[in-house]
């Protein structure tokens, strides 16, 4: 099932000066490279469920995107999509609202792998 909600939409490259840290480390300490379909949650969104992990379809943007960053506590209600090196690109996106769609997936339905 997916829920639906709508946030403010911006975008962000792994460049040093637009991240804190390694540009290619997130929050949650995935490596992320460009080409990913990536997407990083202000806190507040977190806790209504998008989560590490969370799938998410953005209007505007073809297949699902992963929440693998999450910002700083100031911006609420707040996505940023992750444009890989491509500034033009992120840049012509500015910022906008957009119409996001994200699975919730219950943690007793996850499957994990044993070695």
């Amino acid at each position: 099932m997916w829920d639906s909600l709508t946030v403010t939409a911006s975008a962000y490259n792994s460049l040093g000066y637009q991240t804190g840290g390694n540009p290619r480390v997130t929050a949650w300490g995935d490596t992320i490279e460009p080409g990913m379909k990536v997407i990083a949650v202000s806190r507040d969104l977190i806790e209504k469920g998008l989560d590490h992990n969370t799938p998410v379809k953005i209007e505007g943007f073809e297949g699902v995107f992963l929440v693998k960053d999450k910002m700083h506590y100031r911006w609420k209600n707040k996505i940023d999509i992750y444009m890989g090196e491509d500034v033009k690109r992120a840049r012509k996106w500015g910022r906008k609202k957009v119409n996001i769609a994200y699975q919730i997936i219950p943690a007793d339905t996850l499957q994990t792998t044993e070695d």
